[in-house]
């Protein structure tokens, strides 16, 4: 019989297909006890619509794996960061036409205020320029962005830092 680690290992995420939930950095852990599995996921951020569907699929592959009783819990601390996404997961989107993520700023003590956000250089995922603009803040889901490279003229989406 297969691990209940391996099939949650499988399940893809609803909004961003190409990566499983591990390569998105959502599977957090899968423990095989006395009374069944428990699965516990985070959600890339509060509110996000997809945990719903995240919980059932993962609940589904693991019942059709032939595990009876499962759990799939939803913990919000510590927070999903983008840094989670895996290396393979940030080539899937690369791959996928979807500019991965930078590394997340992180700071320590007081944060500095900028009242002008620098400009921001994503590069195209089709032809690597870095001659690009940014479209809209949101594309099809909430975390991620539009943007446009102005060397090969190609639309792409990014996954934005947090």
């Amino acid at each position: 019989m297969v691990s209940a680690r391996a099939v949650a290992e499988t399940v893809t995420d609803p909004e961003l297909p190409m990566l499983t939930l591990a390569d998105l950095g959502v599977l957090r852990d899968v423990r095989e006890t006395a009374d069944g599995v428990v699965v516990t996921i985070t959600p890339t951020y509060t509110g996000c619509p997809a945990m719903d569907a995240m919980r059932a699929d993962l609940s589904t592959a693991l019942h059709r794996a032939g595990f009876d009783a499962v759990d799939v819990r939803t913990v919000l601390s510590p927070a999903w960061t983008t840094d989670w996404i895996t290396a393979a997961g940030r080539d899937k989107l690369a791959k996928a036409g979807i500019a991965p993520p930078g590394a997340a700023q992180r700071t320590s003590g007081p944060i500095p205020l900028t009242l002008t956000a620098p400009p921001k250089r994503v590069p195209c995922p089709q032809c690597g320029s870095s001659d690009t603009e940014l479209l809209s803040e949101f594309s099809a889901t909430a975390c991620k962005a539009l943007r446009r490279c102005r060397a090969c003229a190609e639309p792409f989406e990014h996954v934005k830092e947090i």
